[in-house]
């Protein structure tokens, strides 16, 4: 007996590669469930978005303590010094009190796993490349 396909399974294998080069795309458009899951209740990416803490818009390159309009920042964060990138940001969302003491994000404690750092990390740095 022969094997036939039905049309939605032909259809579906002559559209598999082009699904599969768009996941990438969509992959950084859609924060990833570690966002989500630790930051999202405070932060968001899209610009001028403040919530309990900043907005994380252009994180990746921006100095610590600096988003115009957002006035909760401690002391600490305003004269870090710090300017983001992928080390810093996966320190201090690490362990932020380590980083900058007297930060203000408290009672956040930081996330020991790496590599749901990394994805946090990855997903901010993808939201801060130049528009």
């Amino acid at each position: 007996m022969t094997s036939m396909m039905s049309s939605a399974n032909r259809l579906a294998l002559a559209l598999w590669p082009t699904l599969w080069l768009a996941l990438p795309a969509r992959a950084a458009d859609s924060p990833p469930a570690a966002f989500n899951n630790h930051c999202r209740t405070c932060h968001s990416v899209k610009e001028g978005d403040n919530r309990l803490g900043p907005s994380l818009h252009q994180v990746h390159g921006r100095k610590a303590g600096s988003v115009a309009g957002y006035a909760n920042y401690s002391q600490a964060m305003k004269s870090a010094g710090i300017t983001w990138d992928e080390a810093t940001l996966d320190k201090f969302i690490e362990d932020p009190e380590q980083v900058i003491p007297n930060n203000n994000m408290k009672p956040y404690k930081g996330i020991p796993d790496a590599a749901v750092r990394e994805q946090i990390v990855a997903y901010l740095k993808s939201q801060s490349t130049a528009e």
